[in-house]
């Protein structure tokens, strides 16, 4: 699976555009000349919360796959410097409302706790940004042309800055790196889909049944 199918795979999946997909898909830099700085214990918060986003089953985790590095990675390279501060931000602040919630930290929380913050956020999240749909879609076709000029022309992109009013924006850049960076890993494409190496002819019709994985 290319950069290209992996992006529009976790678009898929979580209904909307995955955020920095444009560098991603190049290959580039963004242009904030930004690096934040993220500490082994961030790291390793991260991936325990990609690994209760992506639990090990039958096949290895997202912790397995080192998708907490690949958070940063992505942070540091293909975000935006706002971004960037919010999903810094982010960590703190889910850190602060596990202990709010339940007396403790996340890395401190069992795992049914840390399972029932995350289902919490996200539902918030999603509810939030069904509103900035709506509110999209409400728009005239002259308003959302000129909301596209106004991106050609000064590089701001006005529903970016709506989304990320979004409370739990940070959550939602966090879910989608878990997505994109479990299913671009050696992991998720060989043992979390159904890989092969060296694909044959094309075989335009393939019976499925319920329950098959992807191919990679």
């Amino acid at each position: 699976m290319n950069r290209r199918e992996a992006v529009q795979y976790i678009t898929l999946l979580v209904g909307g555009t995955v955020i920095g997909s444009s560098y991603f898909l190049s290959g580039c830099k963004s242009k904030t000349g930004v690096s934040m700085v993220f500490t082994d214990a961030d790291i390793s918060l991260l991936d325990e919360i990609a690994d209760t986003i992506l639990p090990a089953t039958s096949t290895p985790g997202a912790k397995a796959a080192k998708v907490g590095q690949f958070m940063t990675i992505m942070v540091n390279d293909c975000y935006e410097a706002p971004d960037q501060k919010i999903f810094h931000e982010g960590m703190n602040k889910l850190d602060e409302t596990c202990k709010s919630k339940n007396g403790k930290s996340f890395m401190e929380s069992s795992p049914q706790q840390r399972h029932d913050l995350l289902v919490e956020l996200d539902k918030e999240a999603i509810d939030h940004q069904k509103k900035i749909s709506e509110y999209y879609d409400s728009l005239s076709d002259a308003k959302k042309q000129e909301m596209v000029l106004q991106k050609n022309f000064t590089g701001e992109n006005p529903m970016a800055v709506k989304n990320r009013e979004n409370p739990d924006y940070y959550f939602i850049m966090m879910k989608q790196l878990t997505l994109l960076g479990y299913f671009t890993s050696e992991i998720g494409c060989t043992q979390a889909r159904r890989y092969v190496e060296t694909p044959g002819k094309f075989e335009g019709s393939i019976p499925y049944k319920k329950g098959d994985k992807a191919f990679a």
